[in-house]
């Protein structure tokens, strides 16, 4: 598995960051926030790398190049139950909180939502901002994900102990769903991209990748009733953590394991 960084997706990305401004902050480091109650968002770099993996899991079959010609910014942390109230204050989300599983709500992220529903947010944040939010892409999660890794994890290849929730993942800590700020940020700045919650993707589920898009668009085609899930959660063992670990659910289901993170184009 590799990652790469043309000059000219090097160019790309600083254009990117000019236009959505520049704090003080190191590039690595900028984040956009497009109003007082929207989700905190990364820049991430274009690049090229390798999506799956040519092992013993045939989801993840074939490894295959990958190129993310332009940036882009994704939530730094899962939606939480309380990004989610705005929208529901407001009238777009429904008129129901969602059930937070007598876990509390706050900082936790939020559940017991559908795929449809979590659009919903999207849609919501894209009108109130007039910025293009979507779910991102399972090549953008991977890539995401991975932020300029090549091991199973963003930290190596090992689970450890302690750095993402999971049955086994060694932290010691109640069996259920913890705050999204939790456990520390994967090299690009982001939270819990391994454990926690299922995050859903924008993409149909497909049983491996032959045929799959190479430009980390959303594949659109195969079984669209079920949709990707990337991240493993906190009811799942360390495998299902892995960068390259596919699951997927029906789009109408909810679940106290599911959640999303929003993605934002850039110009």
């Amino acid at each position: 598995m590799h990652i790469r960084y043309s000059q000219l997706s090097l160019i790309a990305f600083l254009l990117a960051f000019m236009l959505v401004g520049t704090p003080s902050t190191p590039l690595s480091a900028a984040t956009i926030k497009d109003c007082e109650q929207c989700p905190e968002l990364a820049i991430i770099p274009p690049g090229t790398f390798t999506m799956g993996t040519d092992g013993r899991h045939k989801a993840e079959r074939p490894a295959h190049e990958v190129t993310i010609d332009k940036a882009f910014a994704i939530g730094i942390y899962e939606v939480s139950f309380d990004e989610w109230q705005v929208c529901l204050d407001e009238g777009a989300c429904g008129a129901k909180r969602p059930d937070d599983h007598a876990w509390g709500t706050g900082l936790r992220p939020v559940i017991n939502i559908t795929w449809h529903e979590a659009k919903l947010y999207l849609d919501w944040l894209s009108k109130k901002t007039g910025k293009t939010y979507r779910f991102p892409t399972e090549a953008e999660w991977e890539y995401a994900a991975r932020a300029g890794t090549e091991g199973e994890y963003s930290w190596g290849d090992k689970i450890g102990k302690a750095r993402a929730n999971c049955r086994d993942c060694g932290a010691k800590i109640s069996h259920k769903s913890q705050p999204v700020d939790s456990f520390k940020a994967n090299p690009w700045g982001l939270y819990n991209m391994h454990g926690n919650v299922w995050e859903w993707t924008e993409d149909c589920w497909n049983k491996t990748y032959v045929g799959a898009p190479n430009d980390g668009s959303a594949w659109l085609q195969g079984d669209c009733r079920q949709r990707v899930m990337r991240s493993g959660s906190w009811y799942y063992f360390s495998k299902n953590l892995r960068s390259s670990w596919r699951a997927k659910n029906h789009a109408q289901v909810k679940s106290y394991g599911i959640g999303f993170r929003v993605l934002r184009e850039l110009p």
